[in-house]
């Protein structure tokens, strides 16, 4: 029986290159597509053994290159996603609504046998942030072209390789205090990459479809725990102060302007609703497929990068334990 290919999207982020390892270790080949293939090439290339992967550059509104690789494929995983606008191209608009119009019709074109959407928890609550309207008008678009989808919804995703635990620590490393909007009172699920990968396996192994799931870790923290357990888990002690709502609004307008923002006006607004299972969707527990990592055991694997004695200090966070 010859493996099942396995097109994914958006293949060299983090949680690109875990599922990638997943599925190649478990007998489906990948075919890879990145828009830079001379930067995100090497890394791509490093996560399979030869036979297994290919690294496909591609323009993602090109039409006739999506249909031939989708032609060629059985299961397709979009993961692409932006946090921020940036440009003409890297909308909310074309990234989360666009292309996953595109994406899917040209798979029920070619009838394929699953379609995968990555996208967001807690969205259908924050009406007036812009990139969660085009998350659902994304998921409006796939569920109209391809019914039989799976749409997946994770909370903040975690892992050394993240975005938000890693930028976290380095703030909270560099700064004497960390100013928090909301009170950091808004509720998050995080889970493990690991546990998240499981999940996108299972479902295609066991050729799940037609379904929306809430992907959650196995507990509720708010931002200001998660801050305070990071802090605890790098040995630092900072102060953490609630920013009036004003000054948030203004500090978020300075600093959306950086090439890389800290925060935009419209994370902002995404901010103020919490981030954790809605009961109106069936969650991984309810499949069957629980997560479980704990969230500070994991990062405790790598937190030690932003402890004063860096690798060195792993010994001396063994011994507080005997």
């Amino acid at each position: 029986m010859n493996p099942k290919n396995c097109l994914i999207f958006g293949a060299s982020g983090q949680i690109g290159r875990h599922l990638i390892r997943k599925l190649t270790k478990n007998n489906y080949k990948v075919t890879a597509v990145t828009r830079n293939l001379h930067q995100k090439g090497y890394i791509l290339k490093t996560q399979a053994s030869a036979g297994w992967i290919e690294c496909i550059e591609a323009n993602i509104f090109d039409e006739k290159k999506l249909r031939d690789l989708i032609s060629n494929a059985d299961v397709c995983i979009n993961m692409i996603g932006i946090l921020y606008e940036k440009g003409n191209f890297n909308t909310f608009k074309n990234i989360h609504s666009d292309f996953p119009y595109l994406l899917s019709k040209i798979c029920k074109e070619f009838n394929i046998k699953q379609f995968i959407q990555l996208s967001s928890l807690g969205i259908d609550k924050a009406k007036d942030s812009n990139y969660a309207k085009s998350k659902l008008d994304g998921e409006i678009n796939i569920k109209d072209n391809f019914p039989n989808s799976v749409i997946l919804r994770p909370s903040v995703v975690y892992s050394v390789d993240d975005n938000f635990t890693t930028n976290l620590m380095t703030l909270l490393n560099r700064m004497p205090f960390f100013p928090i909007y909301y009170s950091g009172n808004t509720k998050f699920m995080p889970i493990h990459v690991s546990d998240l990968i499981e999940i996108i396996y299972q479902i295609i192994d066991k050729k799940i479809n037609s379904m929306t799931i809430e992907c959650v870790g196995n507990e509720v923290v708010t931002f200001k725990e998660i801050l305070k357990r990071l802090l605890k888990l790098i040995d630092k002690k900072r102060i953490i102060i609630p920013l009036p709502l004003l000054f948030a609004k203004l500090s978020a307008k300075i600093l959306q302007k950086l090439p890389k923002p800290l925060i935009t006006e419209d994370q902002l607004r995404l901010l103020a609703y919490d981030n954790i299972s809605s009961g109106d969707y069936k969650t991984n527990f309810d499949i069957g497929i629980p997560s479980k990592s704990i969230f500070d055991k994991e990062v405790e694997k790598y937190c030690y990068m932003w402890r004063e004695a860096g690798q060195f200090s792993k010994i001396d966070m063994l011994r507080t334990k005997v």
